[in-house]
């Protein structure tokens, strides 16, 4: 297939006057392309497809249209159906009003594309870009972020499921290359275990029996596994996608006990940052969250949110389900920078926030990070607080750091922290913290007190912000971060934000991207129109409360 270059700019004159005929006062398609142009340009994909080869349809309609699909939540044939019939879209595609459009298939195939060529994100860009021309956007002032979670399109499957489906999804891979060579070395009572669907299939009630069919699931994958690595075997099986997703299930399921293969216990189980889930969506982990946990992915939405200006989504940032928010915050500024969109502030709640994660984005990217930091977790209280680092005098040319009782410090050393951050441990000798009168308000060790210290710039920003965050003008300040909550209410709601329509991360962020693009052009439509934002609902039982 090759690329047919199409001028989007002007749109036929017929096409023109009817459609403004019959929408007198326009409507999303028509308001945005006036106000935004054509959006997209058949070079910004030039590179998905081939210099030679039979004409395809324009990818910039195909874009548009795969946004337009997105924000009213058509399927590929309601939306290849609305390209022949609809006026408002032929308008924005700068189609004839004969125009018969294109089978819906090209629209998988042109995601298809974009997600070999990881191209999703030009899709979203493309409609940041065309609202920073029009004025609609720019760079510094006020953003927000936050995150939600995304179930992934596959079925939840319990630990028992889980081994049992992935040991018959092994099974009939096998079975569609090597079905007579499965024939010989299958026990006849596979036939029985096997054949069905975990859900369609009683598994036994009480737990003893449960764990003793999954050591029995257990011990038939390893004869197939062993049988598979034997050279009576096909070569061509050791390479099956379903035979290596088993091969990696049983080794974090399953464990030899005195020669018999036993299920291992949830707590030698992998962490859910790579333990495996489902045999038909291998990408999907499990992620928790306070009380919360689902099977999927994350993703986490930044917006600008000053008063005079669209409140546009900027960045949108997928991710599997356990990574945690502070390990993605990187990722985004970067990808603002490289939009040319940085915020002068970013508000972001606790879990993004770290006294490094602070540095680092003032450091490299001139961003003030806002968000609540965690408060110190040292237990020894006295009545004035409690004697945490704040209450030492460090002096950081000197190496050396002085105690609420006056005494210095005897050690001073460069470490690691268990999580491999540098950290700098300072001790204070016996002599001094045995006789000293604020002993039990400091340290319950027998020995002398030792501290554990941020480097230097972490240090002062730590202790600057848990000041600065007990103010009211703090407060006041950060309250603008609770907005981002109505943009992923309204991603959820109106664009299925939470559920994935696809399976895999790749094809899981591609929708996000025609998400994030189809929330602007209705928050873009908004604006023109004048629609204000809705005002936070409160039930009418809250709204009773007394105002004192």
């Amino acid at each position: 297939m090759s690329l047919r270059g199409v001028d989007l700019a002007e749109i036929p004159e017929e096409t023109a006057r009817v459609a403004r005929a019959v929408f007198p006062k326009g409507c999303l398609a028509m308001r945005v392309r006036d106000a935004l142009g054509p959006v997209f340009a058949d070079a910004d994909f030039e590179e998905l497809f081939p210099v030679r080869g039979r004409p395809v349809v324009s990818p910039a309609r195909l874009a548009l249209v795969s946004v337009l699909q997105f924000a009213e939540g058509l399927t590929d044939r309601q939306a290849a159906h609305a390209v022949r019939s609809r006026l408002d879209w032929k308008y924005a595609l700068s189609l004839e009003l004969t125009d018969t459009g294109f089978d819906f298939s090209v629209l998988s195939e042109f995601r298809a594309r974009l997600i070999e060529g990881d191209a999703g994100g030009a899709v979203f860009d493309a409609v940041l870009r065309a609202a920073g021309e029009a004025g609609l956007v720019k760079a510094g002032k006020r953003q927000r972020t936050d995150a939600t979670h995304v179930l992934a399109a596959t079925r939840d499957l319990n630990r028992l499921e889980f081994v049992v489906e992935t040991l018959r999804a092994a099974l009939n891979q096998v079975a569609e290359v090597a079905g007579e060579w499965l024939v010989t070395m299958a026990a006849p009572q596979w036939f029985d275990r096997y054949s069905a669907r975990p859900e369609d299939t009683r598994f036994p009630s009480r737990w003893a029996a449960r764990v003793e069919h999954g050591d029995q699931c257990g011990a038939d994958g390893m004869v197939l596994l062993r049988a598979i690595r034997s050279p009576q075997a096909p070569p061509a099986l050791r390479d099956l996608p379903a035979v290596e997703f088993l091969r990696q299930t049983w080794v974090q399921q399953f464990h030899h006990v005195d020669g018999v293969v036993r299920w291992r216990e949830p707590k030698n189980t992998p962490p859910g940052l790579i333990r495996l889930r489902t045999p038909h969506e291998p990408e999907a982990r499990t992620g928790a969250k306070r009380d919360l946990g689902w099977s999927g992915y994350k993703v986490h939405l930044s917006e600008t949110c000053e008063p005079d200006a669209p409140h546009l989504i900027t960045h949108i940032h997928t991710t599997t389900a356990p990574v945690r928010d502070d390990a993605a915050l990187e990722d985004i500024h970067t990808a603002l920078a490289g939009r040319g969109l940085v915020p002068d502030e970013h508000l972001v709640d606790a879990g993004y926030v770290d006294a490094e994660q602070i540095h680092h984005a003032r450091r490299d990217h001139g961003i003030n990070l806002v968000g609540p930091v965690g408060k110190n977790t040292i237990r020894q209280q006295t009545a004035g607080g409690f004697f945490d680092s704040t209450r030492f005098t460090v002096d950081w040319d000197q190496r050396q750091a002085v105690c609420p009782g006056g005494h210095t410090s005897v050690q001073w050393r460069d470490a690691r922290s268990q999580y491999g951050t540098p950290v700098t441990r300072v001790r204070f000798a016996e002599r001094h913290c045995g006789p000293c009168e604020l002993r039990t308000s400091c340290t319950t060790a027998e020995t002398g007190r030792n501290l554990t210290l941020r480097p230097k710039a972490e240090h002062e920003i730590l202790r600057q912000a848990r000041s600065e965050q007990d103010t009211d003008h703090w407060r006041r300040r950060y309250g603008h971060r609770a907005g981002v909550e109505g943009t992923i209410s309204q991603g959820v709601q109106a664009f299925g934000l939470r559920r994935s329509r696809y399976r895999g991360l790749a094809k899981t962020r591609l929708q996000h991207h025609f998400t994030g693009a189809a929330i602007n052009l209705a928050r873009l439509d908004a604006w023109l129109t004048g629609r204000p934002l809705a005002r936070t609902r409160v039930s009418p039982f809250a709204a009773l409360r007394p105002a004192g």
